[in-house]
């Protein structure tokens, strides 16, 4: 795991660490910035708890970020020495693009981790993307408001029309709200059409293969399911969902398109 302390959040580094694991052991373990600068202090009391090792890297000039340079030669010479089988890229500037790229050419697996505003090209070069929002606890995502019904709209409407008009003062400047996710059905379905078996029906564990290949930033928490099967039985006017238990006790999940 190799983190841009320019590009990251230190309140994310458990759960960070805890999704890399999912797909194996995370042995190296670095963080690449200027220790020198205010903006990093935050990362300096989680580092002895998880044991990442700091890497030092100067400014040698004022808007230059030489963090990305220090990474990326890490990275290549840990490429050709051995010892691993994938990389973990936290952060969310688009310069490790081709890192990315580079490393996938060598046979390697590729996860990212950044924010929803990462640059698509820097998604799409990684073998999986995970968004530092579907990491937060879902009680500190922000709850989206409840729309209002029309007719207490309008009499809101009438009340304001009734009100002496006052003096307007400068209102604060206010961020422009994230935008909602795609409609993930149509991936869904392009999804289902790849992973499809002869008798209709698609393993979903195959289903959220393809997912992965159509888009690697793709993740069932990002619509506010924990799981990928439980998005789809949220929409059963779309697909029908059958569970085959095994004689070990496990199941497997099949999934097929409404007609």
């Amino acid at each position: 795991m190799l983190i841009d302390g320019d590009n990251a959040q230190p309140s994310l580094i458990q759960q960070m660490l805890a999704e890399a694991g999912k797909y194996g052991l995370v042995t190296i373990r670095r963080i690449y910035g200027d220790w020198t600068a205010a903006n990093m202090s935050g990362w300096k009391d989680v580092l002895q708890t998880y044991a990442i090792q700091p890497i030092q890297q100067f400014r040698y000039t004022t808007g230059k970020n030489a963090t990305d340079s220090a990474m990326i030669i890490d990275a290549m010479d840990i490429l050709y020495t051995g010892g691993v089988d994938g990389f973990c890229l936290v952060s969310s500037d688009s310069d490790y693009t081709r890192l990315a790229t580079r490393i996938r050419e060598k046979g390697f697996f590729v996860m990212g981790i950044g924010k929803k505003t990462t640059p698509r090209a820097f998604v799409n070069a990684c073998d999986l993307f995970v968004y530092t929002q579907n990491l937060m606890p879902m009680e500190t995502q922000p709850a989206k408001p409840a729309a209002q019904p029309v007719r207490r709209r309008k009499e809101k409407e009438k009340e304001k029309e009734k009100e002496p008009t006052a003096v307007e003062h400068p209102q604060p400047e206010v961020q422009p709200a994230e935008p909602a996710p795609a409609d993930p059905i149509p991936l869904l379905k392009q999804a289902f059409d790849l992973a499809v078996q002869d008798d209709g029906w698609a393993f979903l564990g195959t289903l959220g293969h393809h997912l992965r290949q159509l888009d690697p930033g793709f993740d069932a928490r990002t619509y506010g399911y924990k799981q990928l099967s439980l998005l789809i039985m949220a929409h059963p006017e779309v697909f029908d969902v059958r569970e085959v238990k095994n004689q070990d006790g496990t199941s497997v999940i099949y999934i097929k398109l409404k007609e």
